[in-house]
């Protein structure tokens, strides 16, 4: 088991999927809780002063310009929690809460947000004892951030609000503290709008999208090259002399995957010298590397962008350390916003073009020589007729989400927040992008083990080897029609997992 440390500096992507993903535990850094005292005495001094603050003594949004008596100001922060926990719908995967959780504590730690230890380490003991707020999926527009999800989170801390149940259902938050030993939080001045004023919620999606993102995007290449291979397509064109005279990054490193994954074929040997297999095959299969190779360079801004958020203080107002208490903006979600959508329209494009290589290979007039639907019986049998049918649909389903949601904005609070970044929205359209193109890469995947197994007794290269016993079991040799929804959720498997990859590495060397 490891544990992550929250540093005054923040933390990295690994951090957060070892805590959102897995087991790790998370402890504060002694100097990170002397940057949260630092700041919390700024914040006393202030309220002991009598000044007006905003957040501190005023209320929120278009309430900014109400004064709160000292007396009522603990109270000020409980209400806003209660009342801007109002969401809706079914409750966030485990991951991207737990990511949230984690990302706000990084943002307390930075010592910027005027809060005390205690509060950090309220949300540090929810994740060590895996209590993860129940948090639905409507309510963020990315305005203040991540306001509504944020303050489920918050609730959670005051005894109050919902948890998720072991097996996906709700329980009370009161009863889940009280099972692990753990006493609701009493807030002071400032500290409940610290809780839900942040960007947490949409980083912690575009960070998990990017890992998956980063995963899928090199199985793509290896789903091409089986696709490529089975149709007796050309390498030819991922020689690396042809990518050097257009250098984007992202295009070579595809290119250069699949050119190795084709190496070592008796499939590819069979018809390396025949003109009318080589001439120049369809855009699907020859620029496989430039739609896959741009994603990845959308890829790489994106992470980035992820980087720059990562290092930020997202609050407001702030506490500096010269005692001052200003207000920002930014918790304003574009930058996420943008990337997010950005990532989905290249995700969705990857898909896209492997669909169009799965439709080619079933396609008895384009497969060269493959039988009808790759069935060795079509017509009484309809072999992987309706898979495609099914890839078709989630290609067509993944251009809708493509559709930008950060161009959007709906005015909230009285005109105060009158643009929103629909951020949040953003991130988790995404994430259903990925998990569409997953399926997408499943159905290529079982087509080209498919039309490699009909291309015996020519052996394949060593990725269609490695293919052919991950699905061989469940797929088992062409033959009669099967129930096919069992073998796509087993390839379904084979993409998310590491385990393909790592066989094909052990045989070609590394892929980019």
């Amino acid at each position: 088991m490891s544990t992550v440390v929250i540093q005054p500096t923040g933390i990295s992507p690994a951090d957060v999927l070892a805590v959102a993903r897995g087991t790790a535990k998370v402890v504060l850094d002694p100097a990170t809780v002397e940057a949260m005292a630092t700041s919390r005495s700024i914040v006393d001094g202030i309220e002991a002063a009598g000044r007006p603050v905003y957040g501190v003594s005023t209320g929120f949004g278009a309430l900014a310009n109400t004064f709160v008596a000292p007396e009522r100001r603990a109270e000020l922060q409980h209400a806003l929690i209660r009342s801007h926990a109002a969401g809706v719908g079914a409750p966030m995967p485990r991951e991207v809460v737990r990511a949230m959780m984690l990302l706000r504590v990084r943002s307390l730690a930075l010592g910027r947000s005027g809060v005390r230890p205690v509060v950090a380490e309220a949300l540090v003991d929810l994740l060590n004892h895996e209590v993860t707020p129940w948090v639905p999926e409507h309510g963020s527009l990315g305005a203040s951030g991540d306001l509504a999800p944020l303050a489920h989170c918050a609730l959670v801390l005051l005894g109050e609000g919902w948890v998720l149940g072991p097996a996906g259902d709700r329980i009370p938050a009161g009863d889940a503290l009280r099972r692990v030993g753990l006493e609701p939080l009493e807030l002071a001045a400032k500290e409940g709008l610290a809780l839900i004023n942040g960007t947490d919620g949409m980083l912690g999606m575009l960070l998990l999208a990017i890992h998956d993102a980063r995963h899928l995007f090199a199985l793509a290449d290896v789903t091409a090259a089986l696709a490529i291979e089975a149709m007796l397509g050309s390498e030819r064109p991922f020689l690396p002399e042809l990518h050097a005279i257009r250098p984007h990054p992202g295009q070579a490193a595809s290119a250069a995957n699949i050119h190795k994954l084709l190496q070592n074929s008796a499939v590819m040997d069979s018809h390396r010298d025949d003109l009318a297999h080589a001439v120049q095959d369809a855009y699907s299969m020859r620029c496989a590397p430039q739609v896959a190779g741009a994603a990845r360079d959308t890829l790489d801004f994106v992470e980035v962008v992820a980087g720059r958020e990562l290092l930020s203080v997202v609050d407001n107002p702030v506490v500096l350390p010269d005692g001052r208490v200003e207000s920002t903006g930014n918790f304003h979600g574009a930058p996420l916003g943008f990337a997010a959508d950005y990532l989905a329209i290249a995700a969705s494009e990857v898909g896209a073009i492997a669909e169009r290589r799965v439709d080619r290979l079933l396609d008895v007039t384009r497969s060269r020589e493959l039988p009808a639907f790759l069935s060795p019986d079509a017509g009484v049998n309809s072999g992987l007729m309706i898979a495609q049918y099914t890839a078709a649909g989630i290609v067509a389903e993944n251009r809708r989400l493509a559709a930008p949601a950060s161009v959007d904005s709906l005015p909230t609070s009285g005109m105060q927040e009158d643009h929103v970044s629909m951020g949040w929205a953003a991130t988790k359209k995404l994430r259903t992008v990925l998990d569409n193109l997953t399926s997408v890469l499943a159905v290529e995947l079982l087509a080209a083990v498919r039309g490699l197994q009909l291309r015996a007794p020519l052996a394949p290269s060593p990725a269609g080897r490695a293919a052919l016993a991950a699905l061989g079991e469940v797929a088992g040799e062409p033959g009669p029609d099967v129930f096919l929804a069992p073998l796509m959720e087993a390839a379904r498997e084979v993409v998310r997992g590491p385990e393909l990859r790592a066989a094909i590495e052990r045989e070609v060397g590394p892929l980019s």
